[in-house]
């Protein structure tokens, strides 16, 4: 507690930490204050049926994101969400597209246009998610939902309908400019701290339904709680070190894991890793599954048939082996365009390196390229098990919403944002010649895990 005083005392001296402290959290209240306001012409107690739809499934993860935004049906309900797809396809089409890729070697000038194409790009996909959120909402509230100056919500105005697009569509822009201004005056990654400020929103509610029903007559008492919490913590831990990932491994693993066993000299490391994908392949995997719910305007997964009930079904096997299986296919397509053997072969020769054994160029590349087809593996059905943990633990009684903080792109979201926060605090301590925030080693950020920006 003494130690913890004091760097609270060490921060507080930091002027240029304090107020980006003071910026960040100045900024996250306006979010959360924004996510309570209704949208115009919309009954807010009327909202019971929308709240009840969006606790399980995919619309109660696409709640989760928002921080509740989803289910008041606020200015903010489609959250940041539009911002973190448009930058996916934009990072993909920089893989296919010679334009793209010309952008992301041009520096700060092709960044520059990189950021304004994703905006745009957000724009179009807000645009395009608005009608169908606005179609569920009507669908959920009664016809004495709406305000006198409609006739009612089974028959909405074209004045709502365009008015409701247009606010949506600038609620998502603005939480994207409220991100980018966390970044460049408060601590951490705006857009990742966003996300992660709309998960832990829902984690005390979540936390006290949870004791609730635990505590009922067949719910199992204090003991099954205890034990939850016991295997939350437990999976907290695999995922940091999962977010965290292995920065170097040992060249006598390397070789063995490739068959080769001739070995020796001094201990020597290469900086790879088992999860070098980070979090991202979840992230795309996620966002392919938000598809069929989109397209069919968030209905009721009851309603629906075939392909669409199977790929809306958050507990079902159908949803579950495929969400997996794309993680898998994702974790190596990402490994494979962000780690480039070659370039890491040239840059060892470079700078007269080499690996005991290898000779280096072509061979070299190749030994490095057979590492990361053998590690890979099982760093990506490790984040295929971490992705699917919240229905594994659904089907032994935890609540759907307590559920999504059992793994999951919530749960890895929520421990490499503070991890990464963290970090940046203790850069600023040590820069000062303060002591860090641990007493042995310093924190890991999350280098692989950034959101995409």
């Amino acid at each position: 507690m003494k130690r913890f005083i004091q760097t609270i005392r060490n921060i507080y001296k930091i002027e240029d930490l304090r107020v980006r402290i003071i910026n960040t959290i100045g900024f996250v209240l306006i979010y959360r204050l924004g996510s309570y306001v209704v949208l115009p012409g919309i009954d807010p107690s009327q909202l019971s049926a929308l709240e009840a739809q969006s606790k399980d499934g995919l619309l109660g993860l696409l709640n989760m994101f928002s921080g509740g935004a989803f289910s008041n049906a606020s200015i903010f309900a489609l959250g940041i969400m539009p911002y973190i797809s448009a930058s996916i396809v934009v990072q993909l089409l920089g893989m296919a597209i010679p334009y793209f890729q010309k952008l992301q070697k041009d520096g700060e000038s092709g960044r520059k246009k990189i950021n304004q194409i994703t905006r745009y790009l957000t724009v179009l996909i807000t645009a395009g998610q608005a009608p169908a959120y606005l179609g569920n909402v009507i669908s959920q509230l009664p016809n004495e939902a709406i305000s006198p100056f409609d006739p009612g919500i089974s028959s909405p105005s074209v004045f709502f309908w365009v008015s409701s697009i247009i606010i949506l569509v600038s609620g998502t822009m603005f939480v994207m400019w409220l991100g980018e201004k966390i970044t460049d005056k408060g601590i951490g990654n705006g857009i990742s701290l966003i996300i992660m400020i709309g998960i832990i929103a829902r984690l005390p509610s979540s936390l006290v339904q949870e004791f609730v029903s635990r505590m009922g007559e067949v719910g199992g008492g204090l003991v099954v709680f205890i034990v939850e919490l016991a295997v939350l913590v437990f999976i907290i831990l695999l995922c940091i070190l999962l977010v965290q990932g292995t920065r170097k491994i040992p060249v006598q693993f390397a070789k063995r894991i490739v068959g080769n066993k001739q070995y020796g000299g001094v201990r020597q490391y290469i900086p790879l890793k088992v999860n070098a994908a980070g979090v991202m392949p979840i992230i795309f995997a996620q966002a392919i599954m938000f598809l069929p719910v989109t397209l069919v305007g968030f209905a009721k997964s009851e309603s629906l048939s075939g392909i669409a009930a199977a790929f809306s079904d958050f507990n079902g096997f159908t949803y579950n082996f495929t969400f997996a299986l794309m993680i898998v296919l994702f974790t190596y397509f990402y490994t494979a365009i962000t780690v480039n053997p070659n370039q890491m072969a040239e840059d060892m020769k470079k700078n007269g390196g080499f690996i005991p054994g290898v000779k280096p160029g072509k061979k070299t590349a190749d030994f490095i390229d057979n590492v990361m087809s053998r590690i890979t593996l099982p760093g990506s059905l490790f984040l295929a098990f971490v992705a699917i943990m919240p229905a594994l633990v659904r089907f032994t009684g935890v609540s759907s919403q307590f559920a999504q903080f059992y793994g999951g792109t919530s749960l890895l979201i929520l421990v490499g944002v503070i991890l990464d926060t963290l970090q940046q605090i203790e850069s600023h301590l040590l820069m000062r010649h303060y002591d860090g925030l641990m007493k042995s080693g310093r924190i890991k950020g999350r280098s692989s895990v950034n959101m995409p920006s």
